[in-house]
C-alpha cells in the first residue's frame, strides 16, 4: 500500500483502515485513506490540496457495495456523523436533506411534516448520495421525480449546484462527470396528511421485510432489471429463479433463498466469494435467456 501526502484535516484521516466494517456486506479489504470530513468546508479544504492523481471515491453506508479483498487505492470519502445526516422541512412541501442522511429518515421527517412523494425512500436502505448517484428509487418512484437541485463539490474543493435535469438521470444512472461530491440535495413533495403519508411508509416497509432479505449481510439489489428482446424490462430476480440460482452458493455466499437478486454474506464470505457469486448468477442467466445481466452493485479496489 503506498503512503499517500495528503493534507492536513479537522475531520478523521485513517491510514490502512479496513473498510470491510463500513459495507453491508462485511467484506473488503483496506483503503489506502479513509477521510471522515467534519463539515463542508473541512471537505473543501482537503480537496483543493489534494493530488489531482490521487484516486478519489466517496461512499455512504455501504449498502449497495462490494469492496474487494485488495483493498482501494487512493481516498476513500465518508459523510458520517451529524452534520451530514441532518434534514430540514421548508416552506411549500420541500425537504433538504444533507448527504449522508439515510433515505428511510427523510422519509419519515418528510412525513412527520406533512409531505407526500418522499414516502418511496422508506424502502431503500441507503444514504442521499447514494440516491443522487444511482437514482434510487422503488414501487414505481424514483428520484428523479422528486428532486429539485443538489450541491456538489468538485475536485478542487468548489462548490456546483445542480438541477435535476443536469443529472441526466436514467434508470439506475446518472450522466454527471466522475469526480463529483455530493453535499446536500433538496426535494419537492407535496402537502399530504400526516397519518396518511406513514400508513403508506408503513405498506413499503411492510412489503420490504416480507420480500427482502433485510437482517442479512447483503447489499441490495444485485443486478438492474434488464429490457428483453421486445423492449419490455424483465425483473432480474425471475430470471435468476428461472436459472436455477435461488438458493445457489459459491464459498461463504449465497443466493437468497427469499429474494433471488439478493446476494448474501453467510458469515465468513470473502468479497470474492460475492462477487464470483455474481458472476456465476450472470453466466447462468446467459446460458438459460441469452440476456447479460448488468451489476447494480458498484464493485470497487484490487482483487
Amino acid at each position: 500500500m503506498s503512503e499517500l501526502d495528503l493534507p492536513q484535516v479537522r475531520g478523521q484521516l485513517l491510514r490502512g483502515e479496513t473498510l470491510a466494517p463500513f459495507t453491508w456486506f462485511r467484506v473488503g479489504g483496506p483503503a489506502d485513506a479513509l477521510f471522515l470530513p467534519a463539515d463542508e468546508d473541512d471537505l473543501a479544504a482537503f480537496l483543493s490540496q489534494l493530488k489531482s492523481d490521487v484516486p478519489l471515491l466517496p461512499i455512504g453506508v455501504g449498502s449497495n457495495l462490494i469492496v474487494r479483498d485488495g483493498g482501494v487505492p487512493g481516498v476513500i470519502v465518508r459523510l458520517a456523523g451529524r452534520h451530514w445526516g441532518q434534514i430540514e422541512t421548508l416552506d411549500g412541501a420541500r425537504v433538504k436533506a444533507g448527504a449522508g442522511a439515510l433515505d428511510a429518515m427523510v422519509a419519515k421527517a418528510a412525513a412527520k411534516a406533512g409531505i407526500g412523494q418522499l414516502e418511496f425512500y422508506a424502502g431503500i436502505p441507503g444514504t442521499i448520495g447514494g440516491a443522487l448517484t444511482m437514482n434510487a428509487g422503488c414501487y414505481g418512484s424514483e428520484t428523479k421525480d422528486v428532486l429539485i437541485e443538489a450541491t456538489a463539490m468538485d475536485r478542487q474543493g468548489k462548490r456546483v449546484t445542480l438541477s435535476n435535469a443536469d443529472f441526466g438521470f436514467t434508470y439506475r444512472h446518472n450522466a454527471l462527470p466522475d469526480g463529483l461530491i455530493f453535499v446536500n440535495a433538496t426535494y419537492q413533495g407535496a402537502p399530504d396528511d400526516p397519518a396518511a403519508v406513514t400508513a403508506r411508509m408503513a405498506e413499503i416497509t411492510s412489503r420490504r421485510e416480507a420480500s427482502q432479505p433485510i437482517r442479512e449481510k447483503t447489499g441490495g439489489s444485485t443486478f438492474k432489471n434488464p429490457i428483453g428482446p421486445d423492449g419490455t424490462k424483465l425483473s432480474a430476480w425471475k430470471l435468476n429463479d428461472e436459472a436455477g440460482m435461488r438458493g445457489y452458493r459459491h464459498g461463504g455466499a449465497q443466493v437468497s433463498e427469499l429474494h433471488a437478486n439478493f446476494l448474501i454474506n453467510t458469515g465468513d464470505a470473502t468479497a470474492a466469494d460475492i462477487e464470483g457469486l455474481g458472476e456465476d448468477v450472470r453466466a447462468a442467466v446467459k446460458a438459460k435467456h441469452g440476456i447479460e445481466l448488468e451489476w447494480e452493485i458498484k464493485r470497487i479496489g484490487r482483487a
